[in-house]
């Protein structure tokens, strides 16, 4: 079954996530073409899961959230459409034919499930989540001048757009990069809201304070650098 027949891949960043993993792929809409899991050294069986339930499961040597979305990525074959998805169960996946519909019909070149416009579960986003969240897109909205409410995982960009994001980024970084390069690029974006759930499974990032440090510092690093390179702006 495709959806205005594009081709649509999925990528999920892994490590540790059995216990999750068979709910969020159970939950892959029929029109989805291929699933990629990147997955940095889960040592609960995570990858036999993935390759059980019909992912491709690329083996990452190294940690890093945007690092395990590249191996994911580079393992998909050719696709119109990515979609990120944690593997966390958290994302609510009944909705990602909304989150594509956008660009499949030549409306935006990203589209990004916003939990903050969704409903969330109690406990869901730590305090230090929604204000990380806050701050990043109140900084995007002042230099760039776009609108974001959310730094969410869950999101779909047209291949073609992806590609000219130039993604770098291999850890905490990958979510804001991606907006920031979106904006100084001109991409057309839009959000809709997701509902979230209380994650499967403790966070590697906001459940511990030094990931959370960690985090944060590296967003607002990212949105430093960005903010001194010079905007370029061409037709896709």
């Amino acid at each position: 079954m495709s959806l205005g027949g594009a081709r649509i891949g999925v990528v999920i960043p892994t490590r540790n996530e059995a216990q999750a993993l068979p709910a969020v792929l159970g939950a892959m809409p029929a029109f989805v073409d291929a699933v990629a899991i990147g997955d940095y050294r889960s040592n609960d069986g995570t990858p036999d899961v993935g390759r059980r339930l019909g992912a491709i499961v690329v083996p990452v040597e190294a940690a890093g959230y945007g690092r395990a979305c590249l191996a994911a990525i580079a393992a998909l074959p050719p696709v119109d459409i990515i979609v990120f998805v944690d593997g966390d169960a958290a994302d609510d996946l009944s909705v990602m034919a909304r989150l594509v519909q956008p660009v499949i019909d030549g409306e935006a070149d990203m589209v990004l499930g916003s939990r903050v416009l969704g409903q969330r579960e109690a406990g869901a986003l730590t305090p230090q989540q929604v204000f990380g969240n806050w701050l990043a897109c109140s900084l995007m909205r002042l230099v760039w001048g776009r609108h974001f409410t959310d730094l969410g995982p869950f999101r779909a960009i047209s291949h073609a757009a992806f590609q000219r994001l130039e993604m770098a980024d291999l850890n905490y970084g990958w979510t804001v990069e991606m907006q920031i390069k979106a904006a100084r690029e001109g991409l057309r974006t839009q959000e809709i809201a997701v509902d979230y759930r209380r994650r499967i499974g403790v966070s590697k990032v906001s459940g511990t304070v030094s990931g959370t440090i960690k985090a944060g510092s590296k967003i607002l690093w990212v949105i430093g650098r960005e903010a001194l390179r010079p905007t370029r702006r061409d037709p896709l």
